[in-house]
């Protein structure tokens, strides 16, 4: 913010802020408040509507740590879950565990969910404000920009984020849009609503259990199936302390680039427009009841995530290149993509999220 215009009404953004001596810029208007750490990643750690002091993302009980402090020899290939706060983490090249590409090795979710971005204050006007970030990561040859808006009178944040590959040869890359949801947003438990045909629930894995579904199975959205072959509603997610379980499964074949996430009884939702031509693939993590033991949960998490991500599964970019859902680029060719964050009211089923984030039911 102007030092020479300073105001405490309308729309706001400063980046006079740290957390754990990370850079931390605050995005706001009379609805909606953003927290973003531009030194790790850009996570969003809070997304609050203000009307009711309700902050929509997961928190973990940890807080915030600043990776650059922590025990890693290089931000790039440290392990992503040492640091894992919660909220909303901005992922690429790779989603998922460790993986190799072209003699780079990243560690889960690497690389530019760890490291320091820049950032630069763009616009900062009483009826709209905007802040760019811009980051070239360690290990791959991309430059990634992406700008964050609010308006005035809106409980909306517009992204416009892209990609380029700046490298002499063609690379592949795997983009994700981890946003995790938590208490006390889902205590009541809440209703998934999207516009997707199919739902393919992950394999089986070693300490991953007990699931909410039928592992490597599939189904015709919102409809699953348990383990021991009972119908679910896989839309339906239960209110804290009913269900211990967890579950890894993926949205796919939407008809259009959107969901909400709905808390009934608290009147309040969450919901995210996408490009579902960038991301074809919704990733769906439950984690229920605090049923998740050792490390890094220690029986302490209770999570949604409901994450746009441009391929699957969750095991790392050597897969999504194997199996042809990684993203190609050819040398200069860039990949830009849009999205919209928005807070509402209401219980209504939403039908649509529209390009400008309106909610409609």
């Amino acid at each position: 913010m102007s030092l020479g215009m300073p105001r405490n009404h309308g729309c706001r953004v400063s980046d006079a802020w740290t957390v754990d001596g990370m850079r931390t810029v605050i995005i706001e208007n009379e609805l909606l408040r953003v927290v973003v750490l531009v030194d790790k990643g850009t996570d969003i750690v809070e997304f609050r509507y203000k009307p009711r002091d309700l902050d929509y993302l997961l928190f973990m009980p940890a807080g915030i740590r600043n990776p650059n402090k922590g025990i890693m020899s290089t931000p790039t290939s440290g392990p992503f879950l040492d640091f894992y706060s919660g909220g909303w983490n901005d992922i690429l090249p790779n989603g998922g565990p460790q993986s190799m590409y072209k003699g780079a090795e990243f560690g889960q979710h690497g690389e530019i969910s760890l490291i320091p971005w820049e950032c630069a204050i763009v616009e900062d006007e009483l009826d709209c404000v905007a802040v760019k970030f811009w980051v070239r990561p360690v290990r791959t040859p991309f430059f990634v920009e992406k700008t964050m808006r609010m308006r005035a009178g809106r409980a909306v944040l517009e992204i416009e984020e892209q990609v380029t590959n700046e490298a002499g040869e063609t690379m592949h890359l795997m983009w994700g849009q981890h946003v995790a949801f938590g208490r006390p947003f889902l205590d009541e438990g809440v209703v998934v609503d999207a516009p997707a045909r199919r739902l393919l629930v992950g394999a089986a894995q070693p300490g991953y259990e007990p699931r909410v579904l039928a592992p490597d199975s599939a189904h015709d959205w919102p409809k699953g199936v348990s383990p021991d072959g009972q119908s679910v509603d896989a839309n339906v997610i239960p209110p804290f302390g009913s269900l211990k379980a967890q579950e890894m499964a993926y949205l796919a074949e939407f008809t259009d680039g959107w969901y909400a996430i709905r808390n009934e009884k608290r009147n309040l939702g969450f919901g995210l427009r996408f490009d579902h031509s960038v991301y074809k693939y919704v990733w769906y993590w439950q984690q229920h009841g605090n049923v998740a033991q050792g490390f890094p949960w220690w029986g302490k998490l209770h999570t949604v995530a409901l994450e746009p991500w441009t391929s699957y599964p969750t095991t790392g970019l050597a897969e999504a290149v194997a199996n042809g859902t990684a993203v190609t680029l050819t040398p200069g060719q860039k990949i830009a993509t849009s999205l919209r964050a928005v807070a509402f009211e209401g219980t209504s089923p939403v039908t649509c999220i529209t390009h400008s984030g309106e909610v409609e039911h």
